[in-house]
């Protein structure tokens, strides 16, 4: 059994605005790039093998988390919003009414226009959880929200209908063990970064 324990980015300008970023490349914004400055991983994970998506916000939290040796690996890149990059939910669901809310209803086959569905996102993304659980080392993944829901969905059985089975801070640390296949299970959410102490340094 393999650990992986998964990160999202820092806060950009766009997810501060509430827009759509899937594909986008946004880099992190100043109060993202701030509030990381002043974070550490905890103890236990600090030995991890790091790796991340390409995507600009995703390797810019890992330089500033003082993980230099992050891999990039291009299946952990955010789930495509296709034509809706840019936009806003609350946007959409105002402007497409009952188009927009069938779609949601779809869960993991909710697909944007020109874009991917969660489901398309799990099929990538379980390509290398099958490679990390073959892994000696265990791993953390700084990546994207589509990304670290459908490895949660996966754990829990969750088909991303209605409410999610538990509630995600964004900001925190979710630990996963994976079977020799690559099958998620749960073993914490929501685990906080470290602060680190006015005047010191990451441990």
């Amino acid at each position: 059994m393999t650990m992986l324990a998964m990160l999202r980015h820092g806060q950009t300008q766009w997810s501060h605005d509430k827009r759509i970023q899937g594909r986008t490349d946004v880099s992190l914004n100043a109060a993202g790039r701030a509030a990381l400055a002043d974070r550490q991983l905890p103890d236990a994970f600090r030995a991890l093998r790091v790796v991340t998506s390409p995507l600009k916000r995703c390797v810019e939290t890992a330089q500033l988390l003082g993980l230099e040796n992050a891999v990039p690996e291009p299946r952990l890149a955010e789930m495509s919003w296709g034509q809706w990059e840019g936009r806003r939910l609350s946007e959409l669901r105002a402007e497409l009414g009952d188009v927009m809310a069938a779609n949601e209803a779809l869960g993991l086959d909710f697909t944007p226009p020109q874009g991917e569905s969660p489901r398309q996102v799990s099929m990538r993304v379980n390509t290398w959880l099958a490679e990390v659980a073959t892994q000696p080392t265990p791993t953390l993944a700084i990546c994207h929200r589509g990304v670290i829901r459908v490895v949660f969905a996966a754990a829990l059985g969750w088909d991303m209908r209605g409410k999610a089975p538990a509630k995600l801070d964004w900001n925190a640390l979710h630990v996963f063990r994976l079977d020799p296949t690559g099958q998620p299970t749960v073993v914490r959410l929501n685990v906080p970064l470290d602060p680190i102490h006015a005047g010191g340094a990451r441990a």
